[in-house]
């Protein structure tokens, strides 16, 4: 089973937007090394839903190379699209080529659908391309996919398949959400909230671990604070300090610029591109971060 810190991993990516699969190995074992005990590949900071395909399979087998050094380390594939028959295809792939488990976004067209046919979808999934030892977290995040997953409809799924769809990653930032799921399914849910700012509250209340873009930037803290909850020791402070990280990061929104932006300011990586439509940051805009935010 997974827990612990995972980073919403950043995607690498060449100057014509294509993915840097050279790049990507070394920047996993980065974020090992500064203790994420895994991460999310092509998850929204990973940028998913802008690559093909072909390309999402290259990029997961790219990942799994970071193996040759941190064995141990955990991946999760992103195989969500709007389409029954593609995102069935990329979970299949993701588990035959040996990922820990796939994180699936609804699909995130038809805004409006009702959970039973979400349901439907879902479980559809699951049974024809999920082995018996896979592990499916579905992704919640309402305010970027338009598609709310209700606790009902987790339920459901988790009672259908409980040997396989073990969690979800919530990403929806909403505490009283967060406190339903942890009074509703206590510890037989794994629940990964993907906000940093509610990460203590969350493994209070039942919580597995986060999946989160800051983690790409602020692991160790993360890390610390998983470490001393763990150990039944305070750690507020910890969470003060990654609170006021994240609330400047918010005011640069959407993250994988921003996340690619300071991995280059802090770290010896290169300025990697964003896939269009996203854009870099704007000059202003990071001489605005880079007054405000300290990390070193």
């Amino acid at each position: 089973m997974i827990s612990g810190v995972f980073a919403a991993s950043i995607t690498p990516l060449h100057k014509d937007f294509s993915p840097d699969l050279d790049s990507l190995p070394h920047y996993l074992s980065h974020l090992a090394e500064r203790g994420c005990h895994g991460a999310l590949i092509l998850g929204t900071t990973g940028e998913g839903p802008s690559f093909s395909p072909h390309q999402r399979m290259e990029i997961f087998h790219a990942a799994l190379e970071v193996r040759q050094q941190h064995p141990e380390f955990k991946l999760l594939a992103g195989t969500g699209t709007p389409s029954l028959d593609e995102t069935s295809a990329l979970t299949r792939g993701a588990f035959d080529l040996g990922m820990d488990g796939v994180v699936i976004l609804p699909p995130f067209y038809f805004r409006n659908s009702v959970d039973e046919g979400l349901y439907s979808w879902y479980l559809r999934i699951i049974s024809s391309s999920v082995p018996s030892d896979g592990i499916v977290l579905a992704y919640h995040i309402p305010a970027v996919s338009g598609v709310s997953l209700s606790i009902d409809l987790i339920a459901r799924l988790h009672d259908a398949e409980k040997e396989k769809f073990i969690g979800i990653k919530d990403s929806s930032g909403d505490k009283e959400f967060s406190y339903k799921l942890g009074e509703r399914f206590g510890q037989d849910l794994r629940v990964f909230t993907g906000n940093d700012r509610l990460f203590t509250e969350a493994i209070q209340n039942n919580a597995s671990g986060c999946i989160t873009a800051l983690a790409n930037l602020i692991s160790p803290e993360l890390r610390k604070l998983w470490d001393s909850f763990q150990e039944n020791k305070p750690a507020d402070h910890i969470q003060e300090r990654i609170n006021s990280i994240r609330s400047t990061c918010e005011q640069f929104q959407p993250f994988p610029p921003l996340i690619k932006f300071l991995v280059n300011k802090y770290f010896p990586f290169p300025r990697w591109p964003v896939c269009p439509p996203l854009t870099n940051l704007s000059k202003e805009s990071e001489d605005r971060v880079s007054g405000m935010l300290n990390l070193a």
